[in-house]
């Protein structure tokens, strides 16, 4: 149930709803728990979050010619060209408070290929979550 919970929590911080998971990885790992198994956990759940942002990102476009589509046409053309320019090396940066989550949907939408977007995404994530346990465990 604790990885449950975990998975859940870091499920949820990937995606663009306010939230955050690292406060429960800590905590969890303060509580006794193995840190190698909670950080595989809390990994994959973000991971996959962040996949649900670019699918997400990757079929709204279909919509982008509606009127009632929440990026009008000039924004998207910026964003692309920004994407052009820095691309798929800022999903490194998807690990990052307030900027990492519409990273990873621009991603999407810019038609990034999930071969590549996994790979970079699950880097960055597993990271940051290392990082993490490690702070974590010097408190035992």
């Amino acid at each position: 149930m604790i990885y449950l919970g975990l998975f859940a929590a870091a499920f949820v911080a990937a995606t663009l709803l306010p939230a955050q998971s690292e406060g429960v990885l800590a905590g969890l790992i303060v509580a006794g728990h193995s840190p190698l198994g909670l950080v595989l956990v809390a990994s994959v759940g973000n991971v996959l979050g962040s996949w649900l942002n670019w699918w997400l990102g990757r079929e709204a476009l279909r919509f982008s010619d509606r009127r009632w589509f929440p990026v009008k046409p000039a924004a998207l053309a910026r964003a692309g060209a920004w994407y052009g320019r820095y691309g798929r090396w800022t999903l490194l940066l998807s690990w990052m408070p307030v900027i990492g989550d519409p990273l990873t949907l621009a991603a999407g939408m810019m038609r990034e290929p999930l071969r590549v977007f996994l790979p970079l995404v699950t880097l960055a994530k597993a990271a940051r979550y290392a990082v993490v346990a490690a702070a974590a465990a010097r408190y035992l």
